[in-house]
């Protein structure tokens, strides 16, 4: 695979769900392409550093690569502070994030270098809402979940904003579907990941499991100790390569 250690990265705005401007970061391959898309999906601690970093990473390995602010609408500030107002509000529609999302891949659809392939990356509450994109709409190829909580759901925790389980949406899923999964997560516990293989097993979709031991909730994340550098480095390698064959 062919590093790409130029690259050019900016910040642009979308016109999010309801034609509310929404900001996103972008960084592509250095070059004519062309190049694959990437779509991230930020989780609950939001646009933050991490997932910045992680927008440069992909372009790093030759995607073009955007990650919208899906928090925009709460105010600026330090995205820990931002990221708790959210969660005190009981987090985002998820109609909202398939809004902000469409535009993130129209977007991208619409770049000169772009291969006419997108894919969607997403962790922690951003795994489960790249899981409810890629069921509700059909215009991305291939989806990462990376330990997304809250696929699995009871019914008293359905409300206005989280009308349906993404799991009830197995049926419509459109594309391949990597998951990633620590073994000592609870939020999703082995028992929630086994329910989720079984109804993609039941409507024939196309996707692939990877369980780690000795990893929990966030094992990617290198900023805090539940970082797990084997595991996260090995799945890292299942993800650039389940993309590879579906985003080429």
């Amino acid at each position: 695979m062919a590093f790409y250690r130029g690259m050019t990265c900016e910040t642009v705005t979308l016109s999010g769900d309801g034609g509310t401007p929404v900001s996103a970061y972008v960084a592509r391959p250095e070059g004519a392409g062309p190049f694959p898309g990437v779509v991230l999906i930020h989780h609950l601690p939001g646009w933050s550093e991490l997932y910045i970093e992680t927008t440069r990473r992909f372009a790093h390995h030759g995607y073009i690569a955007i990650c919208a602010n899906l928090y925009e609408r709460a105010g600026p500030g330090d995205p820990d502070d931002v990221a708790a107002r959210v969660r005190a509000e009981g987090g985002i529609a998820d109609a909202q994030m398939v809004g902000d999302t469409a535009a993130a891949v129209a977007w991208l659809r619409s770049q000169p270098g772009h291969n006419g392939k997108v894919g969607l990356f997403g962790s922690c509450s951003g795994g489960r809402h790249a899981v409810i994109y890629a069921s509700r709409r059909t215009d991305v190829d291939a989806c990462a979940d990376l330990w997304g909580g809250r696929v699995v759901m009871a019914a008293e925790e359905l409300n206005g904003k989280t009308p349906v389980a993404p799991i009830d949406l197995t049926a419509d899923l459109s594309c391949p579907l990597i998951g990633i999964f620590g073994n000592d997560d609870r939020a999703p516990s082995p028992e929630q990941v086994d329910r989720h293989e079984a109804a993609l097993k039941e409507h024939g979709k196309a996707y692939e499991f990877h369980r780690y031991d000795g990893a929990g909730h966030g094992f990617f994340y290198w900023h805090r100790p539940l970082y797990r550098p084997e595991q996260a480095m090995d799945a890292w390698g299942k993800v650039f390569a389940f993309f590879g064959r579906h985003l080429a």
